[in-house]
Order: structure tokens, then C-alpha cells, then sequence
């Protein structure tokens, strides 16, 4: 699987624990489904039961670990997708832009995802933000 969809199933792992915590659970539950009903519509009901049961989980306690292990679950479960189906990754991001993206705090709306190869003595410098580089 290349780094650009690991980065996008990360992303949406993220994105959907934390808009299971808000009021626009239900939109992520209905979006979620919906693109696992494209995948696997024999699952789908299965997976909008298990966002359920994800949200009743991160509701009934205020520990860290619990939203920590659930994003890791969901991660795994989107790169399991992407892995199998990886024509959903544009589907994926409309769902991540338009559905799950409100849910998350402003910084954490997009990702970004770097690939680059050099060749023999070639140098490459990649930054999502500031760089300095100071060569002798």
C-alpha cells in the first residue's frame, strides 16, 4: 500500500472517533456505511452498529487510551479497506471533506503526504511547514 493511502486511512481513523464524540455522529455513522455498503454491502450494517458501539464506548469514559485504541481500530479498519479497494480512496476523501472533516479541530482538517526519491548523490528536502538548511 502506498504512503498516500496509509496517510488517508490514518486521517479518516482519526476523523471518525472524533466526530463519533460530536453531534455529527450520525453523519459519520450514515457516511461510513454508505462507503462500506460500496465495498462490502453484506458488512455495512455491521460496521454502523460497531460506530455505535465505538461512540457509546468514548461517551461512557473520559480515559485517553479508550479514544486512542478506537482510533487505532478504525485506522486498521480503513487501511484494511483501502488495501482490498483502493478505488474508494476518492470516495474516501469527499467522505473525510465533507462529512468527517467539520468534526475536527481546524489543524487537523487535511494531511499532508510527501514522496520523493533521489538518485545517486541527490538530496531532497521536504517540509510541511518552515525550513532551514544550512550547507558547508
Amino acid at each position: 500500500m502506498d504512503a498516500e493511502l496509509v496517510a488517508l486511512a490514518s486521517t479518516a481513523g482519526s476523523a471518525v472517533v472524533t466526530a463519533l464524540s460530536t453531534d455529527l455522529w450520525q453523519r459519520a455513522q450514515a457516511s461510513v456505511g454508505a462507503l462500506w455498503r460500496r465495498a462490502y454491502p453484506e458488512r455495512a450494517d455491521t460496521v454502523e452498529a460497531e460506530l455505535t458501539e465505538t461512540r457509546t464506548l468514548l461517551l461512557a469514559t473520559s480515559e485517553d487510551d479508550v479514544a486512542q485504541d478506537s482510533t487505532q481500530e478504525w485506522r486498521l479498519r480503513f487501511r484494511r479497506l483501502l488495501a482490498a479497494r483502493p478505488d474508494l480512496a476518492e470516495e474516501l476523501r469527499r467522505v473525510l471533506n465533507e462529512d468527517l472533516a467539520p468534526a475536527l479541530p481546524e489543524h487537523q482538517g487535511t494531511s499532508t503526504v510527501f514522496n520523493a526519491t533521489a538518485s545517486r548523490h541527490g538530496r531532497i528536502y521536504q517540509s510541511a511547514g518552515n525550513q532551514t538548511i544550512n550547507e558547508r
